[in-house]
C-alpha cells in the first residue's frame, strides 16, 4: 500500500485556507497513487484556537467545514484533525474518511498539559476502550477506540502526545497485534534538538508494538508563538522508510512511500540515530520561517528595525535576510513574493484611519537613495526591511558602522537620526517641574531609561508610516532579569528572539559570520554588548551591569527548567567549574532571583516571541510566575 502524510501549514479558523490546504493535500496523494494519507492534528480549525474550543459554535463549524472535504476523498482513505463537541466536552479528534464517507472519529486519550501547551483547558481526554457517536444533520458516526481497515490493512491511531507517555499505558499497547499501522496526526511544536527525540519515539515504538507507524505534524507559524517543524515520519519495525526535510516554506508538503504489509521484515537490532544536529541551523531555519508566516499572516508590508549595532538587533535584522535568502531558495522569487503578500500591486496605496480619519499612504518599493542593492534578494530585503540607527552622546561610531555596514550589506533601508534634543526636552522638563538637576550619580537608572524611551515614539512612527511590524530585540536572558525599558527598547509588535539566550546569540553572530557569509558582523562580533546609555566613559557593558551570561543563563535553567530552590542552585552551581567561589556566586545567586522577582511585570508586556529552544520565560506560553510577590526573601536571606 502507498502510504502518505501531509504537512500543512494552517492559520486558525481560516476556514478557506486550511480547506484549500487539505484539498491540495488530497490531490496531490491523488496524483501520487496514495492510498491512504494522515493529515495533521486539528488541521481543519488550527491547532491554536486556544479557547474558541470551549464555545458550542467552534467545534460543530469544524464538523460542518468536515463536510466540504468528504466529495475529495474519492478513490482515497484520509485522516482528517479536527474538534468534536459532546454535551458539555470538546474533544480533539482525528476523522477517517474514504469515498466520500465519514467512516469514523477517533479521540485523543492523553493530553499536552506542560511547556507551551494547555491542553487540558480546552479538552477532555478520552477514556479508553469507550465509545459514543456524533451526529450532523441526518447522519450519525461512531466515536472512540476504534480501529479501522483500508485495503486489507488495520490501522489505529495515537494523537500526538498519546505516543509520548509510557508504553504500558499508551493507545499503542493496546494495538499490539491488532492493527498492522498506527496512524499519528501531529502538532508537536518546534524546539532545538527536538526532532531526535521525535524520531526515537517514533522509530521504537514501530520495532516495539511490531507495525508500521506513520507520523505527520502541522508546520509554520501557526498562530504566532508556537513553531512546527513539518515532521514527517513512516518506520517499520524499528527501520526508517521516509523523513522529509524540516521547516519547509510550502503551505503542503506531502511524503509517500510503498509499504508491503504482507510481508513484514526483522525487527532492527538497533535504532539508527540521526546525524547530530546543527542548532544554529535549525534556530536559522524556524526563526526563517516563522517571521515569514508572522509576516504574511499579520497582512503586514514589511518590518521596521532599530538597529542598534549591537548583537541582538544584528541577529534581528540578518534574521530577516536569512527570511529572504531561504524562502526564495525553496519557492523561487515569483512565488515567495506572492506568498509574502507585501509585492502586489493592489498594495501601492495603503489607506489607514486616525483621529484625522482616512489618509491615503503611498508605499514606496524603489530602493531609498541611500541604498543600492545589487542581487534581486538585496533588493527583497530593501523593500521589507526598514532600519533606523538612532544616536545620542553615548552612543559610540562603533555601534554606528556595525549598524550602517551590515544594513548596507544585506540591503535593507538605512535611516540615521539623533535624538539628543528629545531627550534634553524631556530631562529638561522633569528638571523644572522637580526644582531641581537631574545628575548621573542620583537619577542614573531615569536618566538611562529616558533615552531608550525616546526611541520608540518615531520608530514606531516609522512603522505605522509604513504599515509594517516593528521588531523589538530582547533576549530571554535580559527578559529574566528586566534588563530593558518598557516602551523603550521592548517597544514593538514581534520579539522575534525573546526565547534564546543572550550566549547563544553571541555565538550564532560569529556563526552566521563565518557560515553564512555575513561578513559585515565581524563589527558587532568584535564588541562587548552594551547598552550605550551611560556616558562613554563608564564603558558600560551588559556583564559588568548584571554577571556573565554564561552564569545568569546556568542560574536560569536551573531555577525554573529544573525547577530548583535558591539554596539547590547555589549547591549545584559550587559543585561546577563556574570559575568563582563560593560568596561572588551566592552574590550573582541573590542579584538573580531579586532581579527576575522584581520584573516579572516586564515580562507580561514583552511583545509576542517565538518558542525556539526547550523553554522560554514568556508568562503567555511556558512559564507562569506571580507578578506581585514575596521575592524569595526568606529562601535568599538563608544563603
Amino acid at each position: 500500500m502507498r502510504i502518505a502524510g501531509a504537512a500543512l501549514n494552517q492559520i486558525p479558523i481560516d476556514w478557506e485556507n486550511n480547506l484549500r490546504n487539505i484539498k491540495t493535500a488530497i490531490e496531490q496523494a491523488k496524483a501520487a497513487g496514495v492510498e491512504l494519507l494522515c493529515l495533521p492534528e486539528l488541521c481543519l480549525t488550527g491547532y491554536g484556537c486556544e479557547d474558541l474550543f470551549l464555545s458550542e459554535w467552534m467545534p460543530e463549524a469544524a464538523l460542518a467545514h468536515l463536510q466540504q472535504v468528504r466529495p475529495w476523498t474519492q478513490g482515497i482513505c484520509v485522516v482528517v484533525g479536527l474538534p468534536v463537541r459532546l454535551p458539555g466536552r470538546t474533544y480533539n479528534t482525528a476523522a477517517v474518511l474514504r469515498d466520500g464517507q465519514i467512516l469514523g472519529f477517533v479521540a485523543k486519550q492523553f493530553l499536552a498539559n506542560d511547556g507551551v501547551h494547555y491542553e487540558t483547558r480546552f479538552f477532555a481526554p478520552w477514556v479508553a476502550g469507550e465509545t459514543s457517536s456524533v451526529s450532523w444533520e441526518a447522519e450519525t458516526w461512531p466515536l472512540g477506540d476504534l480501529i479501522f481497515e483500508h485495503h486489507g490493512v488495520r490501522f489505529g491511531f495515537e494523537i500526538c502526545e498519546d505516543a509520548w507517555r509510557a508504553d504500558d499505558v499508551r493507545p499503542a499497547c493496546r494495538l499490539k497485534g491488532r492493527v498492522d499501522l498506527i496512524v499519528n496526526p501531529s502538532a508537536s511544536h518546534f524546539a532545538m534538538s527536538k526532532t531526535d527525540v521525535r524520531y526515537q519515539l517514533v522509530m521504537k515504538a514501530s520495532r516495539t508494538f511490531d507495525c508500521t507507524y506513520l507520523y505527520a505534524n502541522l508546520l509554520g507559524n501557526e498562530a504566532g508563538r508556537i513553531i512546527f517543524d513539518g515532521e514527517i515520519l513512516v518506520a517499520r519495525n524499528g527501520h526508517l522508510l521516509k523523513r522529509n526535510q524540516l521547516l519547509s516554506f510550502k503551505e503542503v508538503d506531502l511524503e509517500w512511500v510503498d509499504v508491503d504489509f504482507t510481508t513484514p521484515p526483522e525487527p532492527a537490532a538497533e535504532i539508527v540515530p540521526l546525524p547530530a544536529p546543527d542548532e544554529y541551523k535549525e534556530l536559522n531555519q524556524a526563526m526563517s520561517l516563522a517571521l515569514f508566516d508572522y509576516l504574511r499572516k499579520a497582512r503586514s508590508r514589511g518590518f521596521v528595525l532599530s538597529l542598534s549595532g549591537g548583537a541582538d538587533s544584528s541577529f534581528c535584522a540578518v534574521g530577516v535576510a536569512e527570511m529572504v535568502r531561504l524562502g526564495v531558495e525553496e519557492l523561487g522569487l515569483a512565488e515567495f513574493k506572492r506568498r509574502s503578500g507585501c509585492f502586489q500591486e493592489a498594495k501601492k496605496e495603503v489607506v489607514q484611519t486616525g483621529a484625522g480619519g482616512a489618509a491615503a499612504q503611498v508605499v514606496q518599493d524603489e530602493p531609498h537613495e541611500n541604498q543600492q542593492p545589487v542581487t534581486s534578494n538585496q533588493e527583497l530585503v530593501n523593500q521589507l526591511l526598514t532600519c533606523a540607527y538612532q544616536g545620542t552622546v553615548n552612543s559610540s561610531d562603533d555601534t554606528f558602522i556595525s549598524a550602517k555596514e551590515l544594513a548596507d550589506s544585506i540591503g535593507a533601508r538605512f535611516f540615521n537620526w539623533e535624538i539628543d534634543e528629545e531627550v534634553a526636552g524631556y530631562v529638561g522638563k522633569i528638571q523644572g517641574a522637580l526644582g531641581r538637576e537631574l545628575t548621573w550619580q542620583t537619577d542614573d537608572l531615569a536618566l538611562q531609561n529616558i533615552q531608550a524611551r525616546v526611541r520608540a515614539p518615531g520608530i514606531w512612527m516609522m512603522a505605522n508610516v509604513l504599515n509594517c511590524l516593528l521588531i523589538t530585540t530582547s533576549n530571554r536572558s535580559e527578559a529574566s532579569v528586566g534588563y530593558c525599558t518598557m516602551d523603550g527598547d521592548t517597544a514593538g509588535s514581534i520579539s522575534p528572539i525573546a526565547g534564546v539566550d543572550k550566549d547563544f546569540v553571541k555565538k550564532w553572530l560569529r556563526w552566521a559570520e563565518t557560515e553564512l557569509g555575513y561578513a559585515a558582523l565581524r563589527h558587532v562580533n568584535a564588541l562587548q554588548p552594551t547598552a550605550e546609555l551611560r556616558p562613554l566613559a563608564d564603558k558600560q557593558t551588559d556583564e559588568r551591569d548584571l554577571m556573565p551570561y554564561t552564569l545568569l543563563n546556568r542560574i536560569e535553567r536551573l531555577a525554573f527548567y529544573n525547577r530548583l530552590s535558591p539554596r539547590q542552585v547555589l549547591a549545584t552551581l559550587d559543585g561546577e567549574e563556574t570559575g568563582f567561589d563560593h560568596e561572588q556566586l551566592r552574590v550573582f545567586v541573590r542579584r538573580f532571583y531579586t532581579l527576575w522577582s522584581r520584573n516579572q511585570w516586564k515580562r507580561e508586556r514583552y511583545a509576542p516571541s517565538f518558542h525556539l529552544d526547550d523553554y522560554n520565560v514568556d508568562p503567555r506560553s511556558w512559564l507562569r510566575f506571580p507578578i506581585l510577590s514575596g521575592g524569595f526573601a526568606e529562601e535568599l536571606a538563608g544563603l
